[in-house]
Parts: structure tokens; sequence; C-alpha cells
């Protein structure tokens, strides 16, 4: 039998699988404790734990299921991890460096069906969900690998952005956020914790009735349902005027604003044209929308798509600014290393396969 991570516990789980086998309440604090705020590396380190309950733990779990690849560290501090999970597979996940904090991209999938045409997160299909674990892991592996550097720098961010559609990975990725933001273990806010989706719309309902105050961001990308259809398949289940609805009862029940990212795709859907649609398919919500204009990074697979010129991205900027609506160009980081989601694992799963 394949011992589960730890990490995909939450404390209440922890507390309940505790005593439920016998073990005093106070267990799960002190278990909890050495996890995430002294970050051990193996159940024998938790020193003030009695023989029975790390005999307990070492029978049925596992700290570290993810080991390390490939690390890569660009000029701008950005460092790209590649982990290889227990079952041989390949995961990104990356650290970035901003004014306000330590930011980390965490993937949720093996893999991706979503199928944006523009993407290299899906060139290989999805071959399964990860485990909470696995995704709260990501986040240990890197405050570890700070914590290394002794400077006492933590992660404070959280975008959930890497390979994979997080909601459809759904009920993972709420237990993946409750651990990140327990006060007794790494204390990320909510607020400081962002999940994309490429616009499923029924998951849009369900994670608004949460009353999690976590960001969303949707991946929009084309104002319209041909050009967006075009370059996202996902578009044919779930297309703008559905995906708008269910912003809509999201906006209604949250309050909170949500961001849409647009990728910039030279003479696709760059246009003043494309800039006008959005403007007005955002207008009766802009008090509530900020739109984050995203220069492409090209893709060996999928040559057909170029970046927008600076000039055409400001322009796209300006107008939407005109027409009141609320957005910004976020220029990439990393860009000297595999700066696009996937690119990295792509490339290393071409060459064993060619090796």
């Amino acid at each position: 039998m394949t011992k589960a991570s730890i990490y995909g516990l939450t404390m209440d789980q922890l507390t309940e699988w505790l005593t439920e086998n016998g073990q005093k309440r106070f267990r799960a604090d002190q278990v909890w404790d050495w996890l995430y705020k002294k970050r051990v590396h193996s159940f024998s380190d938790m020193k003030n734990v009695n023989k029975e309950t790390i005999a307990l733990l070492e029978e049925n779990f596992v700290i570290e299921t993810l080991a390390e690849e490939i690390k890569q560290v660009s000029k701008d501090g950005t460092i790209k991890f590649l982990f290889k999970l227990t079952d041989g597979n390949l995961i990104e996940t990356v650290l970035m460096r901003f004014n306000y904090g330590l930011s980390v991209c965490v993937t949720t999938q093996v893999g991706c069906n979503i199928g944006c045409t523009f993407c290299a997160s899906g060139l290989l299909r999805k071959s399964r969900d990860l485990t909470s674990g696995e995704i709260v892991e990501q986040i240990m592996k890197v405050q570890k690998h700070l914590d290394e550097q002794g400077n006492d720098e933590r992660v404070s961010h959280i975008v959930v952005m890497g390979i994979g559609e997080p909601f459809d990975n759904f009920n993972n990725l709420l237990n993946f956020i409750n651990v990140i933001n327990d006060e007794k273990g790494l204390k990320i806010g909510q607020r400081h914790i962002t999940v994309s989706t490429s616009g499923l719309a029924h998951k849009i309902y369900e994670f608004a009735d949460t009353g999690l105050q976590v960001n969303l961001a949707i991946s929009l990308h084309a104002p319209n349902n041909e050009l967006r259809t075009r370059i996202m398949k996902i578009n044919k289940a779930f297309p703008i005027e559905k995906l708008m609805k269910a912003v809509d009862y999201y906006l209604e029940n949250s309050n909170r604003r949500i961001t849409y990212e647009y990728i910039m795709l030279k003479d696709i859907n760059d246009h003043e044209e494309e800039a006008l649609q959005l403007a007005k398919l955002l207008k009766e919500k802009r008090h509530l929308s900020y739109v984050n204009l995203i220069p492409y990074n090209t893709v060996l697979e999928h040559s057909e798509y170029k970046r927008s010129d600076t000039a055409v991205i400001q322009a796209f900027h300006e107008t939407l600014k005109k027409h009141g609506i609320n957005s910004g160009v976020r220029w990439e980081n990393g860009a000297d290393i595999d700066a696009a989601c996937g690119q990295l694992r792509s490339k290393q799963i071409r060459k064993q396969q060619i090796g």
C-alpha cells in the first residue's frame, strides 16, 4: 500500500485521525508544529512526540514525496523547480520575487485537458490529479529551500496557476487552501492566495458558495466566442455568456474583484476591435474587474503564435483605460529561463523520449 502524504491532512483531519487511532488530541498540535513551523524532513525528528505516535505516523504517512530534478535560477531571482513525483511524473513549481513578497506558483494536475492552443501546459494530456499533499509539498519544498539560505525569508503569496485546471481538482484544491491558510501553520492569508480557472462555470458557482476570501482569476484571452473557441477549446462547453453568468453570481456572493487574464497574441487578439469588445463585456462589472495583459512567451510547439509588439500592448491597455477598465501589463518573471508554464516539463520529457 502506498503511504499518503502527511501534508494532505488539514489540522482538523490530522486531529481526527490521531484520536481515532488512540492518540491524545494535543499530539496533533505537536505534529503540526514540527511539520509547518520547524519544517522537519522525517517523523523521527519530532523530538517531543512519543515513540508510539511516531511509529503510527511512519506506518501510515510520508513527509516527502517530491524529488527535485532540475532547478533553474533567473537573474531576476525567479526560481523554477522541476519535481519528480513518486510515480515518475514531472511537475513544475515557480518561486517569484515581488516588492510585496515571495510568491509561489503551484501545479494541481499532471498534464492538462483544457487544450488552450497557445499553452505549453496542454502539450501533454492530463494523466491524473495531484493529491492535496502533493500540492502542499510544493510550497514546503520551496520554503525549505529558502530556509537553507539562512535569511529568514518566507513564502507570503500563492498563485494556483501552474500546470492543470485547479477547478478540475476542486476538493484537493480546497484542502490545500485550508492547510496553507491555517493559523498554526504557514498562515498564508486567503487574500494572498489566487486561484486561476480557464472558465469552468459550474465550479465558479461552487467556489462562490465556499465563502472563501481567496482571489479569483479567469483566463479569458478573448472577448468573443468565435475567437475564444479558436484558441481555447473550453469555450465550446462554457461559452462567454455562460461564463459571465457564473461571474455575476460570484460577484454578487463575494463582492470580490476578479482578475481577467488576457494573453497578448500578435495579430490574433490584440487589435483595437478586441479591446473595445473586452471593455464592453466588462462594462457593467468594471468596478470589480481587473484585466491582466500578459505578453506571450513563445512556445516551440506553438510557433504559429508570436508576442504582440510592445506598442500594440500599450495601445490595447490605453483603450481599456479610456473606457474605464482597470488593467495593467504583467511583464514576465524568469525571462532568461523556461518562463512559459509547462515549458521546462515538456522540454525535459522530450529529452527523456529522445534519450
